[in-house]
């Protein structure tokens, strides 16, 4: 049952991640223009050029905060990395185990119970 809830959930996070790879793509790119933005408004000399570079920057923010959904994206992506690094794992089993100890009645118990069979 862990495997169909597991597979279940990893079919619905994989549509959702290829319904956000192409915002996911613009929020990266996006990012890394906001970066060099910043890197040439840091570099600017003149008052109009860090003016100019501010604007531009204001531009690509507003891209990068269109693209704010593909958040979901990335989550449905760690979901499918905790869904794969969980597949493998054994279920634990109901039955309990003994526990080998010195107390002579939970031996005995041990005995007799292999006696039975």
């Amino acid at each position: 049952m862990k495997k169909f809830m597991l597979f279940t959930f990893g079919l619905v996070a994989v549509i959702i991640l290829l319904a956000n790879i192409g915002p996911m793509a613009l929020l990266a790119l996006s990012i890394w223009l906001l970066y060099v933005v910043f890197k040439k408004f840091v570099k600017s000399d003149s008052t109009v050029g860090k003016v100019g570079w501010a604007i531009v920057g204001l531009l690509v923010l507003s891209i990068t905060f269109s693209n704010m959904f593909a958040v979901i994206g990335i989550a449905a992506a760690y979901v499918l990395y905790l869904i794969y690094k969980n597949w493998n794992e054994e279920e634990e089993s109901p039955v309990v185990s003994v526990i080998e100890d010195d107390d002579p009645f939970t031996n005995f118990e041990r005995q007799w119970a292999e006696l039975n069979r």
